[in-house]
């Protein structure tokens, strides 16, 4: 059984990309609703939560987690595999999602860790719209740069977007506030044309018409769902060890919050119903 980890209802944009490409293997699926959103929350407290979560998932049997939270992963995730996972779970796995956006961004393995410099590289832009604390965390800034310091990283925050969403806010409110995010992003462009767009919160994708209502017609928004799943393919196929195919696959969907009100919603993000048991 493979786990999936979110501070609230998006991980299930990335859980619908694992399932329709792997579609033999089971998933428990953990929301922490009670504590969303992580992108106002202190990184300490990020770090302590997320860590909470990933041992519940490996007691259960999870020798593979997908932290499909940006905050998450752009905050914990490193912290998490450098210590703790290290010495307490060294036979388990935690993968995030920054990994296979920024491979797709800089067309450059993680793990080369770090490209070499070419000056001759024409210089190129990627704007990434996210919640506060992924952009304060830099992460995509600092890992990026490493591969492909060619790249300018623009990045916006969308406080409270992450609420509107798992509200859910009326259309217009959210439509509205979007708007005001790309407007902030044009002004810190100035005239520059991105090579892609990156909605960095796995909430986005779910109002991703939005963004391209708003953003010129011609802008390339880039799918972090499918590319995490194909990530996902190429790393098992690499780690036969750790992948396990099922003739019937399951699927378990975990919440810290209200179970009833995390399965209304669910539907919206994974693309059927899903019901939620509470923790």
């Amino acid at each position: 059984m493979i786990g999936v980890f979110d501070s609230g209802h998006g991980g299930l944009t990335i859980l619908r990309a694992l399932t329709q490409h792997l579609p033999h293997r089971s998933f428990l699926y953990y929301g922490d609703h009670a504590h969303m959103p992580y992108g106002e929350r202190s990184s300490a407290e990020i770090v302590d939560l997320t860590r909470g979560a990933m041992e519940y998932m490996f007691q259960r049997g999870c020798k593979l987690t997908v932290m499909a939270c940006n905050t998450a992963a752009a905050v914990a995730l490193r912290t998490l595999q450098q210590t703790w996972l290290a010495s307490d779970y060294p036979d388990h796995r935690i993968l995030g999602v920054l990994v296979p956006t920024v491979e797709a961004v800089t067309g450059v393995s993680w793990l080369a860790d770090v490209a070499p410099v070419s000056p001759d590289k024409p210089r190129r832009t990627i704007a990434i719209f996210a919640t506060r604390r992924t952009v304060a965390s830099n992460a995509y800034v600092e890992e990026i740069g490493k591969r492909a310091p060619e790249i300018d990283v623009v990045q916006q925050a969308c406080p409270d977007l992450v609420n509107l969403i798992e509200a859910p806010a009326p259309r217009e409110d959210v439509r509205a506030a979007i708007k005001g995010f790309v407007a902030e992003m044009m002004e810190k462009l100035k005239g520059r044309r991105p090579e892609a767009v990156m909605l960095g919160c796995t909430h986005y994708p779910i109002v991703a018409d939005l963004f391209a209502e708003a953003l010129p017609a011609d802008w390339e928004i880039l799918s972090q769902p499918q590319l995490v799943a194909r990530s996902m393919g190429d790393y098992l196929g690499r780690h036969p060890e750790i992948d396990t195919l099922d003739s019937v696959p399951q699927l378990e969907f975990l919440t810290t919050g209200d179970a009833v009100s995390a399965s209304g919603f669910a539907t919206t993000f994974f693309g059927k119903p899903a019901t939620f048991q509470t923790l």
